[in-house]
């Protein structure tokens, strides 16, 4: 009966050590954290800063696309004139970008 099934033989050396077995799972959790994750804490915390750092006057972009001047600076809230005499309240965290100055006068 040989003839249809060959026989098994034996591997030589054991089963391998736990840290062969767990080795391709640190390393795709090596990949993750330095492709994905240490990158996004990195954009969290520069956008933390300079929500921070906004002042009255500043030009700024909204998460929503919309470009306007600060006017008023609350804790949560800022008041961002649009065009003359039309100001949006919007969220601090809404902020996407701040612009340099004097960008919304040439637009």
């Amino acid at each position: 009966m040989s003839f249809f099934i060959s026989d098994a033989w034996a591997q030589q050396g054991g089963e391998p050590s736990a840290m062969m077995t767990f080795l391709p799972l640190i390393i795709l959790f090596v990949l993750f954290y330095f492709l994905l994750i240490r990158p996004q804490m990195k954009r969290a915390k520069e956008h933390r800063q300079m929500v921070e750092a906004l002042s009255v006057g500043d030009e700024v972009v909204t998460t929503g696309g919309v470009a306007g001047r600060i006017t008023t600076l609350g804790d949560h809230f800022i008041d961002v004139e649009i065009a003359d005499k039309v100001t949006v309240k919007v969220q601090k965290q809404a902020v996407s970008s701040l612009l340099p100055k004097g960008t919304l006068k040439s637009a």
